[in-house]
């Protein structure tokens, strides 16, 4: 794939206290790539570096071939959305108002905003000021501004941290369309099952550090134990690992038809996490 970003040795330092350490990774055009990590793991201050908000101490970042100071340029400006904690909305105006204004800024049609509404579910809420809405609405107002303008590389930083499972499910299905037309994606999020079924990619991010990168179904593998958990027809509940033993258990199980389900072992990226981290998230 051809990088999109590209990142080599970054460091981060806020006075004394190192945010990212040695952080490496490259990003391809079209991936959705997961940076993962609990509060305060150096996601966000990352975002800031690639988007030219906030300058590296040490290291290398490159964004679709430039360094990451020159993407304060016009050029690279409308080729970039970005979603933080950071509204930058028009608290006095409504949800079209504010959208009306960011269609001109980007040179963008009208049209536009029908489309970015009905991906975040809020067409219905268009004429809310900005200052009467909730935090989950207002979360998903600023991911509406950030894809106005279709950019090529789209930043989300935990996008769906205050929406409920239906709203979150129509971020999911935007992201889905998003890949589907070739945009990059950049997210970080605490929600390892949001990863999962997003994802391509996954960084585990770690007191500054990346701890693991791969894809999600390779990690799970890799860290798989190769045992099953059999439910019989009372409901009792047996691990079986593969073994001479194991293999007779279950053939005998399914010989008396006493099986109710089988799966296997895989753990989830959060178990993952733990054992890599010694940390929950959170």
């Amino acid at each position: 794939m051809e990088p999109i970003i590209q990142v080599n040795g970054l460091k981060k330092l806020f006075g004394n206290e190192e945010a990212l350490h040695d952080v490496t990774f490259t990003v391809g055009k079209g991936e959705v790539f997961g940076f993962l990590g609990p509060s305060g793991s150096g996601k966000t201050t990352t975002i800031k570096i690639l988007t030219s908000q906030l300058a590296q101490t040490a290291g290398d970042a490159t964004v679709f071939g430039v360094p990451v100071a020159d993407l304060k340029q016009e050029q690279y400006r409308k080729r970039i959305g970005v979603l933080t904690d950071n509204s930058g909305l028009y608290t006095r105006l409504s949800i079209e108002e504010n959208l009306s204004l960011y269609c001109d800024l980007y040179d963008e049609p009208k049209t536009r905003i029908d489309e970015v509404l009905n991906m975040v579910n809020l067409n219905g809420e268009r004429k809310k000021r900005i200052d009467k809405l909730s935090r989950g609405m207002l979360q998903r107002v600023t991911l509406a501004r950030a894809l106005l303008h279709e950019p090529e590389l789209l930043f989300l930083d935990e996008p769906t941290s205050a929406l409920d499972p239906v709203n979150s499910r129509h971020i999911y299905k935007g992201i889905e369309r998003l890949k589907a037309n070739g945009t990059t994606i950049f997210l970080t999020t605490h929600d390892m099952q949001e990863a999962e079924e997003l994802c391509d990619r996954v960084a585990f991010l770690h007191q500054g550090s990346i701890q693991l990168l791969d894809a999600p179904n390779v990690l799970r593998r890799k860290y798989a134990t190769g045992s099953m958990r059999v439910e019989l027809n009372n409901g009792q509940m047996h691990e079986v690992t593969q073994t001479d033993e194991g293999a007779e258990w279950l053939h005998k199980q399914m010989r008396a038809k006493n099986i109710a389900s089988i799966h296997s072992n895989e753990p989830t990226l959060g178990d993952i996490f733990i054992e890599v981290t010694g940390r929950k998230l959170s």
